[in-house]
């Protein structure tokens, strides 16, 4: 029996929560490098998947584990990956230890102000985020439909104490009102995404009831299904298909976020300290666009050829929309929230776009998205925690006092603005050749995205960094050893897959033309017109002449 190197993937981060969580009171360092030392056990386990993974190999999923879990209902422990879960696991398990040492000290004035010694706010911190790690990576990992969601909603409990009991405190000077926010926004966080996953069990429930129907024995795997779909076992009315892939779309538009099912993320960002702020934009609402295509698309490929008009309708609307109430933003955090409101709708467009270039700009932008958000959410962080205010009009001449500060923010800036030489270009730039190609309306409407990002970014950098130095930031600090860590790396990251995307591509591809085939989706061909006139009437003339 070979290694399970994918459960292993899982199980490191979640035994790492246990441990992190079972480290004594007074033993807070010591929890923070356990944390620390699990979650890079974790990246090294995902680069060993990366490696071994082979992009020529046949079949849509490789490393694949299957075990009988519940029988009676059809339901397996069944996980497999393909190029786009490689990729996302590999963003994952990088994140998490620049979070971990980004909230290196986020905890501590709760652990100082806890006159409980039973609750330990350092290792609850860190239990947590190993827990989320863990579940997000087995959402990716999941093949099994009832397997993913147990984890698509396991993961918000967790969530919901980040946000809620560990969020930002930065400028409250009530305290009692900080704490209803930070609630409020957890609970909004928590309703919204139950909401969604409790219509995505409704359409599970319908979906293995049709197998059942059909196939004799009921069944959740995804290969299995796809399989008896392609083969003619398994066909579904246009009805019965439509309702389920709504099912399943609402919960992952819930999750992306995607307009008008956005509303839970500006708080649950703004409420969360910088960290937590990155691993709700950056990793947790990577499942839903990812889910898209590995459920959405290959369950239903009827019906999401059906719904794509609105679909991209309402994608167009969310990077409009949310481009634009980042410009209108005051608070640092919540415009990176509209930020990447605008970024999920580029995303859900070139999903939806169904040409290869749509989708692997989709893929790649998930992980450069998360890279830049990452970047410039943990500098902005930095800068939140040294002068104490969320709010931009706080700020301003920082780049004299801090210059590497402001210079890390800088170029997070731009990458989310889609520079060419930084990763997110390649990205954005595929998902609009690729949306043009087949409608090239809304490929021309998007474009106006860019100019709105270039707006919000370049404000909020010339707001917060020039112009005199305040009072308020005369005496602040230059990013210390701990912050560079964090940052520098990402940076290099912006900077390498900018110029050499290769690397991700060579992944991803394969995976997306798997998934286009599925949906029986071909890329437009090229609309040449040769115009043979001028040619013609050439040919006339030397006929008149010889005459």
């Amino acid at each position: 029996m070979s290694f399970p190197l994918l459960t292993a993937t899982a199980a490191v981060p979640a035994i790492g929560a246990v441990a992190t969580a079972a480290v004594p009171a007074a033993k807070r360092t010591a929890a923070k490098w356990l944390a620390l030392l699990f979650s890079l056990a974790t990246l090294a386990l995902a680069l060993v998947i990366a490696v071994r993974f082979d992009p020529g190999a046949k079949g849509p999923f490789q490393l694949s584990e299957s075990h009988a879990w519940i029988a009676d209902f059809g339901v397996r422990y069944e996980l497999g990956v393909d190029g786009i879960s490689v990729a996302l696991i590999a963003l994952t398990a990088l994140l998490i230890p620049f979070v971990i040492l980004a909230g290196w000290h986020d905890a501590d004035a709760l652990d100082h102000d806890n006159a409980n010694r039973r609750w330990r706010p350092t290792q609850g911190l860190f239990a947590l985020i190993l827990a989320v790690e863990a579940m997000v990576i087995l959402s990716f990992e999941a093949t099994d439909v009832f397997l993913f969601y147990i984890f698509f909603e396991a993961m918000l409990i967790p969530m919901y104490f980040l946000i809620g009991g560990f969020g930002d405190r930065a400028g409250t000077h009530d305290a009692t009102e900080g704490a209803a926010r930070r609630s409020s926004a957890a609970v909004k966080f928590l309703l919204y995404n139950l909401a969604g996953g409790l219509i995505m069990l409704a359409a599970v429930i319908g979906l293995y009831a049709v197998t059942a129907d059909q196939l004799g024995t009921g069944t959740f795997s995804l290969s299995q299904i796809v399989q008896a779909r392609a083969a003619g076992e398994l066909t579904m009315g246009a009805g019965t298909e439509r309702l389920l892939f709504l099912g399943f779309f609402f919960a992952f538009a819930v999750k992306a976020p995607l307009w008008p099912l956005h509303t839970w993320l500006p708080g649950a960002m703004g409420e969360s300290t910088a960290p937590i702020a990155v691993l709700i934009t950056a990793v947790v609402d990577k499942v839903g666009t990812f889910a898209m295509l590995r459920f959405c698309l290959q369950l239903f490929p009827e019906a999401s050829k059906w719904a794509t008009p609105v679909i991209l309708v309402l994608a167009l609307i969310s990077i409009l929309y949310g481009a634009l109430l980042a410009v209108a933003q005051r608070d640092i955090k919540r415009l990176v929230a509209y930020a990447s409101i605008s970024h999920f709708g580029f995303i859900i467009l070139g999903i939806f776009a169904m040409t290869s270039q749509g989708q692997s700009g989709a893929t790649l932008y998930m992980v450069n998205h998360g890279i830049s958000t990452a970047a410039l959410m943990l500098v902005a962080g930095f800068l939140i925690t040294r002068r104490g205010s969320r709010l931009i009009a706080d700020y301003g001449g920082v780049q004299k006092v801090a210059p590497v500060l402001a210079g890390t923010f800088l170029i997070g800036g731009l990458a989310t603005l889609s520079l060419p030489g930084l990763a997110p270009f390649v990205s954005e730039f595929l998902v609009l050749v690729g949306t043009f190609s087949r409608y090239p309306v809304i490929g021309i409407i998007a474009t106006v995205g860019i100019v709105l990002a270039a707006l919000y970014v370049l404000v909020l950098y010339q707001r917060t960094m020039t112009g005199p130095v305040r009072a308020e930031v005369q005496g602040m600090p230059d990013l210390k050893a701990r912050e560079l860590v964090v940052v520098a790396p990402l940076i290099a990251l912006l900077l390498f897959l900018g110029v050499y995307p290769k690397p991700l591509t060579s992944i991803v591809n394969p995976a997306v033309d798997h998934t286009l085939s599925v949906v029986d989706r071909q890329d437009p061909k090229p609309d040449v017109r040769v115009n043979a006139e001028p040619h013609e009437a050439g040919s006339d003339r030397d006929a008149e002449a010889a005459k």
